[in-house]
């Protein structure tokens, strides 16, 4: 995932080295929570089901293979992805780049690992606002 300017700042000065050596040599270009190939186009139902075109067999979103196949109704929801490989934070701490708490995750994964932080951010930016609202511009009308 692209970093935004204004957080370039918090990452070392060798993070393209480094992403690349956790994406590529440690996870050998796949994803480190479902296994999708990096570069790829890869097919995938809504649910997180995927087809290892490698493997020849469908697999679920942490990637083992799928006891039965999926039903024609659910082949009709198909759809295809792009698989681009980014190195995550596992405590969300840009300044903590040691390599059991980076990890290679596709843009599905990244998204999943992320949603708890990324409410909590969110909480806390509306909460800070509403503190400045009242603040500024009294409560707030009920």
């Amino acid at each position: 995932m692209p970093i935004r300017p204004e957080h370039r700042f918090f990452y070392p000065i060798d993070w393209p080295q480094l992403s690349a050596t956790i994406r590529f040599g440690r996870a050998g270009g796949a994803c480190e929570g479902c296994g999708r190939p990096h570069g790829q186009i890869v097919y995938c139902l809504s649910d997180g089901r995927w087809w290892d075109a490698a493997a020849g067999t469908w697999r679920d979103g942490k990637g083992r293979t799928l006891p039965a196949l999926p039903t024609i109704e659910d082949l009709g929801a198909i759809r295809s992805t792009h698989v681009v490989l980014a190195t995550a934070h596992r405590d969300h701490d840009t300044a903590n780049n040691a390599p059991a708490n980076l990890a290679a995750f596709c843009q599905r994964c990244h998204i999943n690992y992320d949603r708890p932080e990324h409410r909590r951010r969110r909480w806390r930016t509306l909460f800070r606002r509403r503190a400045m609202g009242d603040l500024f511009r009294g409560p707030y009308a009920s």
